[in-house]
């Protein structure tokens, strides 16, 4: 399956572009990560994090670890843990609307 993170499938460097864009780092910061396999600093992790609306500790998380929930995250969940199968569907599709 092509991820379009290799550069047979001619779409790395689109990703590569996409990604500088989205996340306000210079196109040759990207290409470096990904060419050269180069350690992006932390700034830069923070950068590419913004882009994809994740923090840093969801970065890190491992698949089957918990992550750092604010108040409020917290509360939603609480909230929602106590909604029925129907319920939590009707709100799953409302917030499937909002962009």
């Amino acid at each position: 399956m092509d991820d379009g993170t290799t550069t047979d499938s001619g779409t790395h460097g689109t990703n590569e572009y996409r990604l500088a864009k989205e996340s306000g780092l210079s196109q040759s910061t990207v290409t470096k990560i990904f060419d050269r396999n180069n350690l992006p600093t932390i700034p830069t992790l923070e950068a590419i994090c913004k882009a994809f609306h994740i923090s840093l500790s969801e970065f890190f998380a491992e698949e089957n670890e918990p992550l750092f929930l604010t108040p409020d995250q917290r509360e939603h969940l609480s909230l929602w843990n106590r909604l029925d199968k129907n319920q939590q569907k009707l709100l799953d599709d409302f917030f499937k609307t909002i962009k």
